[in-house]
């Protein structure tokens, strides 16, 4: 028999919907809209379920949410980590062990992402996982955030999969990877060797002769260039500008990515949103709940 509280997490749900307006989360609120905060099926549509499946739960009927589905309904209602933690309790789980709450999307920067709809964007982790990302970046890098383990870190990635530095010229590969351990020596130096950045550490120390070389030479820094060239299969180089935005504990960076006006990368911007996604770096799509 689960511990769920249904009547105070049917609540808890509208209460928190309700509370949101349309553009809170980059939907065009249109016209003649009489629903007060979200609709069923909009959260539905942002936490990956079926709308059957929320108005469930909603109406103190539905069966008790994994934490998988509770992480995605936590970041569809914009939700700060005292709500996350509430959340998962009325739902009869214990609050987040640190994996799944150190990668709880901080609201913050979903609330300037949300915004982005004409340029790619994305949210990472300390440990280069892709958290969340709009449908630019999706078609520029594939779908990253349906990756699961590792090979969510895009440093792990990086280093054993050889398809994932397509997206970037050969010519630049030498320096990203210089940066990519640079960064991971940065979230070991805060997290330590038990955590999940000294998992990731390990693991390719194991995998890969070329991370354990740079490894080695102890570089720590965080980088991000201001300006780099990304690789699509049907546009070819496209140059773009860097702009970041990290989270006050450093552990979460929004990166947007920009093109200057008439210029050559903008215009292949333009391009890439008529193309859609691209699946050449795409991973296999993550098992949704649809109850």
């Amino acid at each position: 028999m689960d511990r769920m509280d249904r009547a105070a997490m049917a609540d808890f749900l509208r209460r928190r919907r309700e509370a949101l307006r349309p553009e809170d989360v980059g939907f065009n609120p249109g016209p003649r809209r009489r629903t007060q905060g979200l609709r069923r099926e909009e959260v539905a549509s942002l936490a990956v379920m079926s709308t059957d499946y929320y108005t469930r739960l909603e109406q103190r009927r539905g069966p008790q949410p994994s934490e998988q589905m509770l992480a995605s309904l936590a970041r569809a209602l914009r939700l700060t980590g005292d709500e996350r933690d509430y959340l998962f309790r009325v739902a009869g789980h214990s609050a987040p062990d640190a994996v799944t709450a150190a990668t709880h999307v901080a609201p913050g920067l979903l609330r300037v992402m949300d915004r982005l709809d004409d340029t790619p964007a994305l949210i990472l982790s300390n440990l280069g996982e892709a958290l969340v990302q709009n449908r630019l970046a999706d078609a520029l890098f594939g779908d990253r955030p349906s990756r699961k383990g590792l090979a969510r870190s895009s440093t792990y990635l990086w280093f054993t999969d050889p398809a994932s530095r397509r997206v970037y010229p050969e010519r630049d590969h030498d320096r990203h990877s210089r940066s990519q351990v640079a960064n991971l020596r940065v979230a070991y130096g805060s997290m330590g060797a038990r955590s999940r950045a000294g998992d990731l550490v390990r693991a390719l120390q194991k995998e890969s002769a070329e991370f354990s070389d740079l490894w080695e030479r102890h570089e720590v820094a965080k980088r991000f260039e201001a300006r780099k060239t990304l690789v699509h299969p049907e546009l070819g180089e496209i140059e773009l500008d860097c702009q970041s935005l990290f989270t006050e504990d450093q552990s979460q960076i929004l990166l947007v990515l920009t093109a200057p006006p008439r210029s050559e990368g903008h215009e292949k911007l333009r391009l890439l949103s008529v193309l859609g996604r691209n699946r050449f770096a795409d991973g296999p799509a993550a098992p949704q709940e649809t109850h």
